[in-house]
């Protein structure tokens, strides 16, 4: 069976599994998140899973990644690959301070009745005016943003990467994404275009789930200015993952709009 693009894909998975903690999570791992020395390069491996961070369903395509350098500026992978399980691609740090990785798509999800039977598309909106039956009943268009981060800083970090693009859901750091302690409380806000996302559920799962009977989530609800407050237990990879239905949808065709969004952040022992 071909397997979809990471458009494709991803809208699969964040309209129909619920919002956070989804049975299959989106992620991107750095083999390290902190370096430093005169030619760094780090090496990331992108994924689907249903274990944290253990690729065994399905590669994430690297056709949507982005990468900003630490002065703002777009910079390409190197090395780029897409294996049976998951995507491997290493990122040259030619300047000091903070890289974001992001893996970022959106696209239109329907659902629709034709004959009595139940269907469902998934595409963008130029392709959705002749994919749908004129004849299809109970049509229900869902926009879907969907975006998926890593971080590593070289040397001294800095903030320039880090700046919200105001589309979708997105993570602003008040601690320093790659500044992480275990045991001490960290603080973000979570914005939705830009605006404070309040009222979000926020969950965090510590990697190597595939070892643990439980997910052992931490959770967070955010305040008012979109700000919520996580404290680690250990060191190690976590999963920070939240998602929201509401705000306005961008394409004319939709009526309701979902927006998730995750990150792998690696917190450091005391």
């Amino acid at each position: 069976m071909h397997k979809p693009s990471l458009p494709l894909a991803t809208l699969a998975l964040a309209l129909l599994l619920p919002l956070s903690a989804q049975a299959h999570k989106m992620w991107m791992v750095p083999s390290a998140t902190n370096v430093a020395g005169t030619d760094p390069w780090v090496t990331v491996d992108a994924a689907i899973s249903n274990d944290l961070f253990y690729p065994d369903h399905h590669p994430a395509s690297l056709e949507s990644l982005v990468i900003t350098a630490p002065d703002g500026q777009t910079a390409k992978p190197e090395h780029a690959v897409t294996g049976q399980y998951r995507s491997v691609f290493d990122v040259h740090l030619t300047q000091p301070g903070t890289w974001k990785l992001a893996l970022v798509s959106q696209g239109l999800f329907a659902s629709y009745e034709l004959n009595g039977e139940k269907r469902r598309w998934r595409g963008d909106a130029d392709a959705l005016a002749t994919a749908i039956p004129a004849g299809a009943k109970q049509v229900v268009v869902t926009e879907s943003a969907n975006r998926v981060e890593t971080f590593v800083s070289n040397g001294k970090p800095n903030d320039t990467a880090l700046k919200p693009t105001g589309v979708g859901l997105e993570l602003v750091p008040v601690t320093h994404v790659t500044d992480l302690v275990a045991g001490e409380p960290a603080s973000f806000r979570l914005l939705l275009d830009g605006k404070p996302a309040a009222g979000a559920k926020v969950t965090a799962i510590a990697g190597a789930t595939r070892y643990r009977n439980a997910q052992e989530e931490i959770t967070a609800t955010t305040g008012a200015d979109g700000g919520f407050s996580l404290t680690w237990p250990h060191a190690g990879m976590y999963w920070v993952n939240a998602g929201v239905e509401g705000g306005k949808p961008h394409a004319k065709q939709a009526s309701r709009r979902r927006a998730a969004y995750s990150a792998t952040l690696e917190v450091l022992p005391e």
